[in-house]
């Protein structure tokens, strides 16, 4: 059973930086697509962050686009989701997802809470 587990969230200032990381095991986190999703008191859960498997290819939301930067480590099975000049908007619990295809399970993680406040 694939597992991954989010880490790096808390309390930050606006304008200020955090780093997530999401660590994976369990499958071949080589051959997986990564996504970061949002979910904020009374919103849906939003994508923010994509990246391909082999980290040829990324893509954001329009809201952290220029922002936020996801990125992989494929030797350590990581993703990392690094943001930059945050807003209190940001404030969400941040999911780690794995997706290979249509027809086969995704994995996610627990989730790690980011709040941003003065």
């Amino acid at each position: 059973q694939g597992q991954l587990v989010e880490s790096g969230g808390g309390l930050v200032q606006p304008g200020g930086s955090l780093r997530l990381s999401c660590q994976a095991s369990g499958f071949l986190f080589r051959t997986y697509a990564m996504r970061w999703y949002r979910e904020a008191p009374g919103k849906e859960r939003v994508l923010v962050a994509y990246i391909s498997s082999t980290a040829d290819s990324t893509n954001y939301g329009d809201s952290v686009k220029g922002r936020f930067t996801i990125s992989r480590d494929n030797a350590k099975n990581t993703v990392y989701l690094q943001m930059n000049s945050l807003k209190p908007e940001d404030t969400a619990v941040y999911y780690c997802n794995a997706y290979r295809g249509y027809d086969v399970p995704d994995y996610w993680g627990q989730g790690t809470q980011v709040t941003v406040s003065s």
